[in-house]
């Protein structure tokens, strides 16, 4: 199983995650559909962190004709002041003076949905614009959850504008390119000390990349330095895409790649390591979301029907429970399970169907599922000859772990021929071995 494992030692940021995936053989080529969609060019170079040759990746503004903007003021320092947390360090090491115009927080500051709009004209594989539009979700909820407002209502500041949007979109690309079956990174460092908001000084970790952890997979770390190490952007990228693992895995080391921060510090080199290879078996990963609502009203007929109706909406899996509600009267838990990008459409669907005056939902978080495939066996029984599907679950690599015959196959053949339905699902699944 083809493995990318990042160490998250030192942190991460956008352009860190964009510089290790380049250094580890990532095609440059595969960002083009960002820069022909926004006014930006990734400007990728190399410099020496504290002896470690890493890779640098900076996104630059250009003009109507498609050159570099430059700023003729003074050479860009990359010596600016935010006011709200971002993607992008403050300290700049690189091995070369240059004055382009940094895409740094530039552009329109855009909602939520204007950047999920931005995401889909860019005509992405399928599954680059759903980890795209994932991780902008991840972010989304997040500064809902610390401005105390509504996604839909949420307006993105630096994360919004076009470096954010080539950040996340170039490194979706990027992780495709590499064709990765797997992506998990180590306790992802945040840093430490303080700095200043537009609201006053804050502790770091600021309160949007917590907010992100939460929603993670991974575990984070304070340290080893005094100075934000985990940006928003980062997070969402890894929280997306990575599972979290305390050390490195077993792997057969095919590349290994260093991605350079904007930091130098006199001890630590300020990169993110990315290592390639060839890693054991395991589930699939599944990005999902909860949806829940309790019933004291609901009919059978209503609720046997939510199976049917949900699962047109998009959803994945429902569950119906009973409970003891308030004034102990009996009533229903209903849960669905369902992908972050269908949760608003089931949710109204569940809405519609039950009458519920509010849903839950638990977040975005992962589920591990089985590889699963179908193989059809014949079992003659008399003069007759049937079919009766079997279902195979497998790890990604194909290691088979459970075979198990469809009931309804199996229950069909034995009202024909009268047998019981265990003969015929344990005949089935001989049939299949003896098949192999």
């Amino acid at each position: 199983m083809r493995t990318l494992a990042f160490d998250g030692r030192l942190g991460a940021s956008g352009d860190m995650i964009l510089g290790a995936l380049l250094a580890v053989g990532a095609d440059r080529s595969v960002l083009d559909p960002v820069e022909s969609a926004l006014p930006v060019r990734y400007a990728v170079d190399s410099t020496v962190k504290n002896g470690i040759a890493a890779t640098t990746v900076d996104v630059l503004l250009t003009d109507e004709s498609g050159h570099d903007s430059h700023d003729y003021g003074q050479p860009d320092e990359h010596d600016h002041t935010h006011d709200h947390d971002h993607d992008h360090d403050h300290t700049h090491d690189h091995t070369h003076t240059h004055d382009h115009t940094h895409a740094e927080g530039h552009g329109a500051h855009r909602s939520y949905t204007e950047v999920l709009e931005i995401v889909d004209s860019m005509a992405l594989p399928e599954a680059v614009t759903a980890d795209a539009r994932g991780a902008f979700r991840l972010l989304g909820e997040a500064e809902a959850a610390v401005h105390g407002e509504s996604l839909e209502a949420i307006q993105f500041h630096e994360v919004g504008a076009d470096d954010a949007i080539a950040d996340i979109v170039g490194a979706m690309l990027l992780v495709d390119d590499l064709g990765v079956d797997r992506l998990v990174t180590t306790p992802l460092s945040v840093g430490g000390g303080h700095r200043e908001m537009s609201h006053g000084t804050y502790p770091i970790p600021g309160p949007a990349v917590l907010e992100i952890a939460e929603r993670a997979d991974w575990s984070v770390d304070g340290g080893p330095i005094d100075a934000e190490l985990l940006t928003p952007t980062g997070a969402a990228i890894l929280a997306q895409l990575a599972e979290g693992v305390e050390t490195l895995p077993a792997l057969s080391v095919a590349a290994s790649g260093y991605g350079a921060g904007d930091f130098t510090f006199e001890s630590h080199p300020n990169v993110l390591r990315a290592t390639l290879g060839d890693g054991g078996s395991r589930l699939d990963r599944d990005s999902i979301t909860v949806l829940e609502t309790n019933l004291d009203d609901a009919s059978p007929e209503l609720l046997g029907g939510l199976q049917q109706t949900l699962t047109a909406a998009g959803a994945r899996d429902v569950s119906i429970l009973p409970v003891t509600m308030k004034k102990s009267r009996p009533g229903h838990l209903v849960k669905v399970i369902c992908k972050p990008e269908d949760a608003e459409r089931v949710a109204h669907r569940l809405a519609l169907e039950t009458g519920t005056l509010g849903i839950r939902e638990h977040g975005a978080g992962h589920r591990w599922t089985a590889h699963r495939e179908i193989e059809t066996v014949e079992l003659t029984i008399g003069d007759e000859t049937y079919d009766v599907d079997i279902k195979i679950a497998s790890t990604t690599d194909g290691e088979v772990y459970d075979v198990s015959t469809e009931y309804d196959d199996a229950a069909a053949v034995a009202d024909e021929t009268g047998r019981p339905i265990t003969e015929i699902m344990r005949r089935a699944e001989a049939a299949l071995e003896d098949g192999h």
